[in-house]
């Protein structure tokens, strides 16, 4: 890393719209930091990284983004390492069948939701020592179909991933408003950005029963959807992260095409937010109980 190269960190780096992020992040100069599981994909984004830049250009640390707990420690050890100009919270996960984090949370709500939330919090003040700097929270179109009753951990009834996911993705973009003011004063710029549908490894294994019943009769309009080249849905995020005229602008969405696009933020009200915020707290209790 050159000693006045841009610092980023992007988490689930290593694949899909988070590498791709980071490649275009590497071309435009920064040093980039990718967050994840799998040491052997991590190694291999690297080598794709530094090929972009031309240059070496980023690096691998592995965390398991599922544990509140690990992803604690995760951000203490990057807050150790001074001033961060970028943090992109891209990890997220969806599945058709239910899944639990290490501390018993529904996995959904721990990636979507709890990680960003506590690596956010660890690095805040890393990012004020950069400012002006900007934090991207990846968020999603699948929060029109979450069901929005915060008053326990998951809404009553069956489990059904585009739902659950969407709900978690709601739950964060209400806290992403709340935290933009809070930040503001510090010099933190923190944007939304939806990527739109891409052909993920995610939405590779998707299947019908991922979609609550109502849905069910768009099934192929939903899949042919989650077709669209990986690349372009880095789009969004890229300009977040990047684009000039967002500088000292925060609390804003950004759309798939790279523009300003407030459509999912009708989805946020204060009413929401608030019960978000307490349905966060007893979350973020249960998890530490279970460390």
């Amino acid at each position: 890393m050159t000693e006045h190269a841009l610092r980023a960190v992007v988490t689930a780096g290593t694949g899909g719209i988070g590498l791709e992020t980071a490649l275009g992040l590497a071309r435009q100069g920064w040093y980039v930091t990718l967050v994840a599981r799998d040491p052997a994909r991590g190694e291999a984004a690297v080598a794709r990284v530094d090929e972009a830049a031309g240059r070496r250009a980023g690096r691998f640390v592995r965390a398991d983004l599922s544990s509140v707990a690990e992803t604690r420690r995760l951000g203490e050890r990057l807050a150790g390492e001074g001033g961060l100009n970028l943090l992109v919270n891209n990890v997220g996960g969806m599945w058709t069948e239910r899944r639990q984090s290490p501390e018993g949370i529904e996995a959904s709500i721990a990636l979507n939701h709890l990680s960003p939330y506590v690596l956010t919090e660890a690095l805040a003040d890393s990012l004020a020592a950069a400012a002006p700097s900007r934090i991207v929270n990846v968020t999603s179109s699948a929060i029109a179909a979450a069901q929005n009753v915060f008053d326990e951990a998951e809404p009553p009834g069956p489990h059904y991933g585009l739902a659950a996911t969407g709900r978690a993705k709601l739950a964060h973009l209400a806290h992403s408003m709340e935290l933009a003011e809070r930040l503001a004063p510090r010099g933190i710029s923190v944007l939304a950005a939806d990527p739109g549908a891409a052909a993920t490894d995610n939405a590779a294994q998707m299947t019908i029963d991922i979609l609550p019943p109502a849905l069910r009769p768009h099934w192929e309009e939903i899949r042919k959807g989650v077709s669209a080249p990986v690349t372009s849905a880095a789009k969004g995020p890229l300009a977040a992260a990047t684009d000039p005229a967002l500088e000292g602008r925060t609390g804003l969405v950004v759309g798939p095409d790279g523009t300003v696009d407030d459509t999912l933020k009708a989805f946020v009200t204060p009413e929401l937010t608030e019960a978000v915020r307490g349905w966060t707290a007893r979350l973020m209790a249960t998890a530490s109980r279970s460390s």
